[in-house]
């Protein structure tokens, strides 16, 4: 598992219910269902990977979110995830809405297009960056709506979210005090524990 889905698990609380959005190939919800005992439901888009949910005994919906999530009840879920595909939807602040609507607390995760090396890419080279976190050239990039961690933040104050945790990491998932100390500049991956 990767080591991002480590650190969301620590705000989900044993016996949660949990809406994956984006769920992939479902081993989040297959690691909280084994390990937690949550009840957990994943949308997906991609059929190859709604299979690899199936075989993995995770419950999953084949849904595009930039539909909304009209179909789910205010408050259904304890936890509404979304890792690494806030940058992809097409409306990520209906997204979110929904995510708040239907969810009693949210965690999202993305990309940091603030980094130090985005920022040197674009600056030295004129080019849109390109970098672990980010692989796509400007042209096949899923990624539509690129932030910053300090844009998350100015959005989430402007729409009175509440952030109640913040954990910035590099690559690897670790957390080091260059981070900690300027998150917008060091930071390559952002993951946030919301709610209304």
């Amino acid at each position: 598992m990767r080591s991002e889905l480590q650190l969301i698990q620590q705000w989900i609380h044993t016996g949660a219910s949990v809406l994956d959005l984006g769920c992939g190939d479902g081993t989040l919800l297959a690691h909280l269902i084994a390990t937690r005992n949550v009840l957990g439901y994943g949308l997906e888009i991609n059929h190859d990977k709604i299979v690899e949910c199936l075989n993995k005994g995770v419950n999953v919906i084949q849904q595009d979110l930039d539909q909304g999530l009209a179909n789910i009840g205010n408050q259904s879920f304890d936890v509404v995830v979304m890792t690494q595909a806030l940058q992809a939807v097409t409306y990520p602040e209906m997204v979110l809405d929904d995510m708040l609507r239907v969810g009693k607390e949210c965690i999202v995760t993305f990309p940091n297009f603030g980094h130090w090396r985005n920022r040197l890419y674009l600056g030295l080279l004129g080019r849109m960056p390109m970098s672990r976190a980010i692989p796509y050239n400007w042209y096949d990039t899923p990624n539509i709506h690129l932030c910053t961690f300090r844009d998350f933040e100015a959005f989430c104050h402007k729409r009175d979210i509440r952030i109640l945790h913040r954990t910035v990491v590099d690559m690897e998932y670790e957390n080091g005090t260059a981070m900690r100390i300027l998150p917008n500049l060091f930071g390559e991956t952002a993951i946030y524990h919301i709610a209304r």
